[in-house]
């Protein structure tokens, strides 16, 4: 038996993403700056943040106007009204709220906290006084990662996936782990039903989250604070399938059991 390994290299000198930024030259300059160079199989990873200001997703509070149902859920949650109206602007449906939190059915089909809506690391005005910004998850992150998978390719002839994560909470768990939003070139759900396992038996309900798994892996490299490591070289994973989407993740209504 022969052992296994894989990389995880956070890319140096990403610098603060601006909308309208390149952010595959971005990320080949990062690249090259930590003496790299893409090869066939590798995944970049890159952090919702950067992508979602690169497509000018960032929103000034004080451009937004709160409606009767946003102020009502500021009322019962003591959230500010505008960043209310924000989260139901992305949201299918409001399935939980508590103080300071609102749990939704995002646009996308993700179940999240105040919709993925974030003000960390957004810039100076961050918070509700004047200036403060909020920022949006990207319109769609698995065109987002498509996109960007094939400037890279183009730039480089090596192929390579893409994966766009974010940090999410789950269910009957603490805490957030890194999760896969947009997948581009490499499988994101893996379905090993039908496969022997090591006595011979068939699997028969084993399917593997393997963009969240990627995704987990690669945040552990970025931080979760002000490391400012938005990008992550993942390489040595063997080929595991069909490419997907990071669509292929969301548990159907009629399979959601936690509803």
């Amino acid at each position: 038996m022969t052992g296994f390994s894989y990389s995880i290299t956070a890319l140096p000198g990403v610098p603060a993403v601006r909308p309208g930024d390149d952010l595959a030259r971005l990320a080949l300059d990062a690249m090259q700056a930590g003496r790299l160079a893409f090869a066939d199989g590798d995944v970049l990873v890159l952090a919702q943040k950067v992508v979602s200001k690169a497509e000018g997703r960032q929103v000034a509070l004080a451009d937004v106007t709160p409606g009767p149902r946003a102020l009502e859920l500021a009322a019962e949650t003591g959230k500010d009204a505008r960043l209310v109206e924000l989260i139901l602007s992305e949201a299918q449906e409001v399935l939980r709220t508590r103080p300071n939190l609102i749990i939704v059915r995002h646009r996308l089909g993700l179940v999240l906290a105040n919709a993925g809506i974030d003000q960390s690391n957004v810039g100076a005005g961050a918070g509700f006084g004047e200036g403060a910004q909020a920022l949006l998850l990207p319109l769609d992150p698995d065109a987002s990662a498509a996109r960007l998978r094939d400037a890279l390719q183009a730039a480089t002839s090596k192929h390579i996936a893409v994966l766009v994560i974010d940090s999410l909470g789950r269910a009957w768990r603490m805490g957030t782990a890194g999760t896969a939003i947009g997948v581009a070139g490499t499988p994101a759900l893996l379905d090993l039903r039908g496969r022997p396992d090591l006595n011979g038996r068939q699997l028969e309900s084993s399917e593997l989250g393997l963009a969240d798994e990627v995704a987990a892996a690669a945040s552990l490299a970025m931080g979760q604070a002000g490391e400012g490591r938005p990008m992550v070289l993942v390489r040595g994973l063997p080929a595991m399938g069909q490419p997907g989407t990071a669509a292929d993740l969301i548990r159907p209504l009629q399979m959601d059991l936690f509803r």
